[in-house]
């Protein structure tokens, strides 16, 4: 009997050994957050690692305690307005060496105060506004985009806390006045070119084009509707005097 409960007792401990496993097991599983797919997440310094992935969108299911995040050297080319709202904690983001060539409106307008640096660098970019970055103070990093130089990228670029060691390689590929193209931006700017005046002088002359357009049409119309009046009352007159006058009617009727 002694032998029948210690096979007994050797068979409940491996029971209750399997069941604390399958009870540990499912605990860490639900308290240890899923990677993305492609992706490589290294749990004790909160950083998903994307890089070099093949993406060709932001992936779903970055774990929301992400503080660093990689999504640099892939093909991604927009970042939606939802791609990062649950990213709170998010300090460092890469998304240079992409083909980035538009953001939705308040696509970065989420990320939290805590955002250190946003890297969007070697990407195609060529517009952007402050709509699109919100009010974020992270250092930035936008070089190597084939910048339109206007007013807009004007206004963003006062905003945008820019990294002091990339912001000479923010080139005008483009401009509203062809002699800025090929020069950087911060360098037209310290030399007093203020792209939002010249926006304004150029509606400012669209709108003096416009007005001169109306109203010599207004006038041309004037002259047609005037013209048309004399040319009415002409024939009108030419007819009145076509029709025999009294004296001429008398002289025909015969006498009694």
């Amino acid at each position: 009997s002694g032998g029948r409960g210690r096979g007994t007792g050797e068979k409940l401990d491996l029971y209750s050994w399997l069941c604390m496993s399958l009870l540990f097991s499912t605990l860490w599983g639900q308290a240890t957050p899923q990677c993305p797919d492609s992706c490589h997440c290294a749990w004790e310094t909160a950083t998903v690692l994307c890089s070099d992935a093949g993406l060709r969108e932001i992936p779903e299911g970055i774990p929301p305690e992400t503080v660093s995040l990689h999504l640099e050297r892939n093909y991604i080319r927009n970042i939606p307005e939802s791609a990062f709202s649950h990213l709170v904690h998010l300090r460092d983001l890469y998304l240079s060496h992409n083909r980035i060539d538009s953001l939705s409106s308040g696509a970065l307008r989420h990320l939290g105060p805590d955002l250190r640096l946003l890297d969007l660098s070697h990407n195609q970019l060529r517009q952007a506004s402050r709509e699109e970055f919100g009010s974020t103070r992270a250092k930035t990093r936008l070089y190597h985009n084939p910048w339109h130089c206007d007013c807009t990228l004007q206004e963003l670029m006062e905003t945008l806390n820019l990294e002091p060691e990339t912001v000479n390689g923010i080139i005008c590929e483009s401009s509203v006045r062809g002699e800025h193209a090929g020069q950087p931006l911060v360098k037209l700017l310290d030399s007093g070119v203020n792209f939002c005046s010249l926006q304004r002088k150029t509606t400012d002359v669209a709108m003096l084009v416009t007005m001169f357009v109306w109203f010599f049409m207004v006038i041309v119309y004037v002259v047609y509707y005037v013209r048309q009046n004399q040319a009415e009352a002409r024939r009108h007159l030419e007819y009145l005097k076509s029709l025999p006058s009294p004296r001429d009617a008398d002289q025909l009727t015969p006498n009694e």
